[in-house]
């Protein structure tokens, strides 16, 4: 069986994932309300592109973790808003795992803040932070099966 992919409830990873990670998404315009300001729903979508690239590091997709049985479902999050993230803004969502058990998994976050109207956010500015990071959050993740009952996580996936 090749790495990350699926096989009678059994899914294998290339190598551990990393513990923390980054990536960069500049927000859209059907993002935003009318003032031009990220919508709170917004967030979410954010959280999870860092929580699937973080998996990524791993060798396995969300997908192959599906077609093997293993359903990563949302059964707490939480998001504190500090500072409005605008259009085209350009965010850096910082996903770390925070720690877990055989069947769950829970991450911190931060979005920060790294380009606002084509160049490096002005300190001066009101709207923007001291330390960049606009918002921080958590989340935690519980394994299902199929049908929805609790079962226990990959052991490669399982924080030590």
């Amino acid at each position: 069986m090749r790495a990350g992919h699926a096989s009678s409830g059994s899914v294998r990873a290339e190598r551990p994932p990393d513990a923390s990670g980054s990536i960069r998404v500049r927000v859209r315009y059907v993002e935003c309300d009318p003032m031009g300001v990220a919508h709170h729903a917004s967030y979410l979508p954010w959280l999870e592109m860092g929580r699937t690239e973080l998996l990524r590091t791993s060798g396995v997709t969300y997908g192959a973790m599906e077609s093997a049985g293993f359903f990563l479902v949302i059964t707490r999050c939480e998001v504190r808003y500090r500072r409005p993230i605008r259009y085209d803004d350009l965010i850096e969502v910082r996903t770390r795992v925070e720690s877990g058990s055989r069947v769950k998994i829970r991450h911190t976050y931060e979005l920060a803040l790294v380009e606002r109207h084509g160049a490096a956010p002005d300190p001066a500015d009101p709207s923007v932070p001291a330390d960049g990071v606009c918002a921080v959050a958590t989340t935690e993740l519980a394994c299902v099966d199929p049908n929805g009952r609790p079962r226990e996580l990959p052991a490669w996936l399982v924080t030590r």
